[in-house]
């Protein structure tokens, strides 16, 4: 049962001993301050290394070739190595099983025009896979297929802001774009969470442009995915055996590093998680600090509270106050003045983190938030660890006799 004369002695004395109970809310508000900052920062450099690759599979392998740098098996430095469809049938009779998604890509700038509306825009000629490897999320139509591979379709897939460009008074499904000089049927839109520069690609299917721009086969680059089972240790191997295996397929010096390249997504991710997880160590490790730090103020502050008020507890026990009674007002207290500034200490970290997160960018830290569950959790430790510092204290006054708590000084 409420009992408000036992809620109206706790704010009298809240009011009387404002000093004390400033220095007790401030303490126990720091230390969740500072915890959700701290916490807010670490997801914040977490999600910068994520939002790096947001663009790309993460099991993405990417190859690319350049120029020899150096002499080997008669072939002089300097030669320029191509890749050519032949090649992409290579790799995937070669790995097998070890490969989820394949494809060639060729990359060209064109100029786009549809009615008055003009732009240039890059152009990717891709196969049907290479959706999942950029991760593009159609949101009208569909995507290349294989027929459009095989019949050399004039199609393309075009980017939400290349309709937002061009096609502003109307829808771009079903309509023709000229890119440069040759009609093109939109069968796709998609997004893309890479960002602008993502959404003004446009994607049409690889036979088309191998066979309208040189009538040849030739590819810029091979990109795969890797079956999604491999570990990381694994798939950084088969990185390598693909790197090793090309290499002597063009007969490339092995330790030729310009010839043939490749990006595999498992190094990164792999050097991210390492990174991320040491952050999360040590922001951990400061964060307990923090609050340690926190659980040690306010229980010497709760001691020194009862010390302080041995004398009223003499009084109320000479007046015929139960122990329970004496306990109760003190633990309820604390506990009020731990939650209410603990919740003041939590929206004025989520504040701060909101107010500043935009600036904290240029540190490579977005979106620096932090879970009110987290926050919160923290704020209870803290009355938990108040609550039991000032039980024991406050049991033992509660044991005193009145005439020797009077007496306290």
């Amino acid at each position: 049962m409420f009992d408000l004369d036992l809620w109206r002695e706790i704010f009298q004395s809240i009011n009387k001993n404002r000093t004390r109970t400033v220095l007790s809310g401030f303490t126990v508000a720091f230390a969740i301050l500072l915890f959700a900052i701290l916490f807010g920062m670490a997801n914040g450099l977490s999600n910068t290394f994520s939002n790096a690759f947001v663009d790309d599979a993460n099991n993405a392998i990417f190859i690319y070739t350049g120029t020899t740098s150096k002499a080997y098996k008669g072939y002089q430095a300097g030669r320029q190595i191509r890749l050519k469809n032949e090649d992409l049938d290579y790799v995937k009779e070669t790995y097998g099983d070890k490969i989820q998604y394949f494809t060639g890509r060729v990359t060209r700038n064109v100029n786009a025009s549809f009615e008055n509306e003009k732009n240039s825009y890059g152009m990717r000629a891709v196969h049907p896979d290479h959706q999942y490897l950029e991760n593009t999320k159609i949101t009208e139509g569909r995507y290349i297929n294989k027929i459009d591979i095989e019949n050399k379709t004039k199609v393309i897939v075009i980017g939400r802001l290349v309709e937002e460009d061009l096609f502003a008074k109307t829808t771009a499904m079903g309509k023709y774009l000229n890119l440069d000089g040759i009609q093109y049927k939109v069968v796709g839109i998609f997004k893309d969470d890479g960002g602008d520069n993502e959404e003004r690609m446009i994607y049409t299917p690889i036979s088309t442009t191998q066979r309208l721009y040189g009538n040849n086969d030739y590819l810029d680059q091979i990109n795969v995915t890797y079956n999604p089972k491999m570990s990381y240790d694994e798939a950084i191997d088969f990185g390598n055996q693909i790197t090793k295996d090309l290499k002597e397929r063009f007969s490339v010096d092995p330790t030729d590093q310009r010839a043939i390249r490749i990006m595999n997504m498992a190094q990164a991710n792999k050097g991210t998680n390492q990174i991320t997880f040491a952050l999360s160590v040590i922001i951990i490790i400061i964060g307990f600090g923090t609050l340690i730090a926190g659980i040690v103020g306010i229980s010497n502050i709760m001691i020194f509270v009862v010390k302080e008020r041995t004398k009223e507890i003499g009084i109320r026990k000479a007046l015929g106050a139960p122990p329970k009674a004496i306990i109760s007002i003190i633990l309820l207290e604390s506990i009020l003045i731990t939650t209410i500034a603990g919740y003041f200490g939590l929206v004025l970290g989520m504040g701060i983190l909101d107010w500043i997160g935009p600036s904290l960018e240029t540190y490579f830290i977005t979106d620096p938030k932090v879970s009110t569950s987290l926050v919160i959790g923290a704020t209870i430790t803290l009355i938990v660890a108040g609550s039991i510092a000032g039980y024991f204290p406050a049991k033992k006054a509660s044991k005193i006799k009145p005439i020797v708590a009077l007496r306290d000084n």
